[in-house]
């Protein structure tokens, strides 16, 4: 294949063929070199030019993925028409209904392993998802009175923690029946301030993730 003029899409062909091969053979056992047999004869400088490792490849595959629910949130957020409740479920419900959110589940490592993985995720949460994004349509659901509470800022942090942590299979490990358990609790004590975010379809969706990440770490290990 002759070598790409045009930068944004070679970068934009990297991250499709490592995307795949995650999808495949697992983030563990992908090496950079099997990326570059991928890509048809581009360059390994090619490669190097746009990214310096496998990690930063996967980050970037991860960021590409951020990008497009970052949109979907903005406009929930946005969305005039909507009590701040149901920004907040519809939020949710983006998020775990995402056709991309598969991959997430069967290519990342296990997220304790990896701390700076892990480390950027939390990051990402207080700098970015809870600030621009949860805590907004809390305050809205709070002054429309979709959402009872007194503590919105830490509402917002609590939901997300507990979402992106506790319920994240990739980060504590669980069976589906404990899965279960876990998302009962989480809307039990949500319900006192007027909140349901988890329904039946949402739970369908964790017990898929669950299984799925499973799956990923018991291929690991076998390997």
């Amino acid at each position: 294949m002759a070598r790409n003029k045009y930068p944004e899409e070679t970068g934009r062909l990297i991250l499709d063929v490592a995307q795949r091969l995650f999808l495949e053979k697992g983030y563990e056992n992908t090496s950079i070199q099997n990326i570059i047999d991928g890509l048809g004869g581009l360059s390994k400088g090619a490669v190097y030019h746009h990214y310096k490792s496998k990690e930063e490849i996967f980050n970037a595959v991860g960021d590409r993925y951020n990008e497009q629910i970052i949109r979907k949130l903005k406009a929930v957020r946005d969305d005039s028409a909507l009590t701040g409740y149901a920004k907040l479920k519809k939020m949710f419900c983006l998020s775990l209904s995402s056709s991309d959110r598969d991959i997430v589940f069967t290519v990342t490592p296990n997220m304790l392993e990896n701390p700076k993985l892990l480390s950027m995720q939390i990051r990402e949460i207080f700098l970015d998802v809870v600030p621009n994004y949860v805590q907004p349509v809390i305050e809205q659901g709070v002054a429309d009175g979709s959402i009872l509470t007194e503590y919105p800022r830490e509402l917002s942090e609590v939901i997300i923690i507990l979402t992106n942590l506790w319920l994240n299979p990739l980060v504590l490990e669980a069976d589906v029946d404990s899965m279960e358990k876990r998302v009962h609790f989480f809307n039990l004590m949500l319900k006192n301030m007027g909140i349901e975010l988890l329904d039946e379809q949402m739970l369908k969706s964790y017990r898929r993730y669950c299984t799925l990440a499973n799956k990923n770490m018991n291929k690991i290990i076998a390997q």
